[in-house]
């Protein structure tokens, strides 16, 4: 079960905002640079008007980057996922086993 940048939208808003209160901005500009507009639209309703529009205006802005330094943005958040996930911050279903939520 492994957990990828996108599956970001399975998450509930909760979690996403949480995890957003640790990644940094440029980790997330660069992450969102080459994400979906599912992905990006699911962060963007988690996070204030302001900061939405400060992020899209730093993407719209930004030349042309790396495959590669935006896959390494995208795995640095995951990386924050799978650690608020161990520490019980947060729950990422996986599946049958683990979905009921008590």
């Amino acid at each position: 079960n492994l957990f990828i940048f996108e599956d970001i939208v399975n998450l509930d808003k909760g979690s996403i905002q949480r995890i957003l209160r640790e990644v940094s901005n440029e980790d997330l500009v660069l992450a969102l640079k080459g994400a979906s507009e599912l992905v990006s639209n699911m962060i963007f309703s988690n996070m204030s008007k302001r900061a939405a529009d400060m992020i899209k205006e730093d993407i719209k802005f930004m030349g042309p980057i790396r495959l590669s330094t935006v896959e390494e943005a995208q795995q640095k958040i995951v990386g924050v996922i799978r650690r608020l996930d161990e520490a019980g911050e947060i729950i990422i279903g996986r599946g049958e086993q683990d979905s009921v939520i008590i």
